[in-house]
């Protein structure tokens, strides 16, 4: 059973990567002003391979706890809302919305993991470094948005 829920958790996480390949950031995104601390291009898809293994392997943990309900249902937000992102920043160059959809990805990632947590000590401490990276990336949204006034 853990192999299935594993399985279907994951094509979730893979159809919010494909919108990676759809809306691609092209020349549109390399032209914006970006600040020094931006990771570099081929980090992406490494840290986002390994974010979505982990969840969903978070997410499976809770799937086979006593009480499934709350945490997946959290974790069914946070995908569809890490899905929304791309087609929103890349494909609409929606920099403000993309904002906005990135910070209510925050708040239900930290929602996620105090009830992961309190479910399973392991899932709750995986979701950990998605929100770190959702930190970062969210404060690179606000810079890119900041600093492309004229382009939002």
């Amino acid at each position: 059973m853990a192999g299935f829920y594993f399985l279907i958790l994951l094509s979730a996480c893979a159809a919010a990567a494909a919108t990676g390949s759809v809306f691609l950031p092209g020349e549109w995104y390399r032209s914006l002003k970006k600040p020094s601390w931006t990771p570099p291009k081929k980090a992406f898809p490494i840290v986002w391979t390994a974010l979505y293994v982990i969840s969903a392997f978070a997410a499976t943990r809770i799937a086979l706890s006593a009480n499934p309900a709350p945490g997946l249902a959290l974790w069914s937000l946070q995908i569809a809302l890490n899905t929304l992102w791309t087609p929103v920043f890349f494909g609409a160059r929606r920099m403000g919305m993309g904002m906005i959809v990135i910070a209510v990805l925050w708040v239900v990632l930290a929602a996620i993991i105090p009830v992961f947590l309190q479910a399973d000590l392991l899932a709750g401490l995986l979701m950990i470094p998605y929100l770190v990276w959702i930190s970062i990336a969210a404060g690179l949204n606000w810079r890119i948005w900041r600093d492309n006034r004229d382009l939002a």
